[in-house]
């Protein structure tokens, strides 16, 4: 049985036509609006900013000291996040990560401020530690490559790459960085003292102090 077609009313036409003009109004104003604004970092500006942070990480972001980091040649994305997750949450909240010293900095900080900092410090070049145990050169270079299959613990090189580079916007570069540092942040995820990566946090959860020190000083030597 064939359904007799209906022509639509007044009242259906005027619906359809108002449902129409508002779309395009919709469009035409997303048109002009045009693609959002890529944020252009100021070196000069990152730069005055790093001066407030000579005293432990060095004027270029290369910590002479090895319980603060080598900051310098690290991607901007990660750096960025680090200073974010320093800051107390809008409600109060403890920040992700906790540090005293950091996250005085951090509170004085624009989000433009983070931005042109870690800009800055990205485009510096890194100077490279080394490994200093040999001892222990062998367990370390097993876990970075090949994980812990026993405690089900990835190889970082499947996250951080080979060679330690990591990979930018998501994983942070750890080669030739300070094996006491990269050592006590194992800790600081172990102990939930740290707490902007949940990946990191179970990884750390599983490792024995050994374990830990070894793969730390074996980063150090990465190239």
């Amino acid at each position: 049985m064939l359904t007799k077609l209906t022509t639509p009313n007044k009242s259906m036409m005027l619906k359809l036509s108002s449902m129409f003009a508002a779309l395009t109004f919709s469009m035409s104003v997303a048109y002009a609006a045009g693609p959002a604004e890529v944020f252009k970092p100021d070196l000069a500006k990152g730069n005055e900013i790093m001066q407030q942070c000579v005293a432990c990480h060095g004027a270029d972001g290369n910590a002479s000291a090895p319980i603060y980091p080598k900051i310098a040649g690290q991607h901007a994305e990660y750096l960025y996040k680090q200073l974010s997750n320093f800051k107390a949450g809008k409600n109060g909240e403890k920040p992700l990560r906790e540090n005293a010293i950091m996250a005085a900095f951090a509170a004085g900080l624009s989000d433009e401020d983070m931005k042109n900092v870690s800009a800055y410090l990205a485009s510096q070049k890194q100077t490279l530690s080394a490994a200093k145990n040999k001892d222990t050169l062998a367990l370390g270079e097993k876990i970075y490559r090949g994980g812990i299959a026993d405690k089900k613990i990835p190889a970082c090189a499947g996250c951080h790459s080979p060679t330690g580079s990591g990979i930018p916007a998501q994983y942070p570069r750890l080669g030739g960085q300070h094996a006491q540092y990269t050592e006590s942040q194992l800790v600081a995820f172990r102990d939930g003292v740290r707490n902007n990566s949940e990946q990191m946090s179970v990884i750390a959860a599983k490792m024995s102090d050994k374990e830990m020190k070894a793969v730390s000083d074996y980063i150090a030597g990465l190239r």
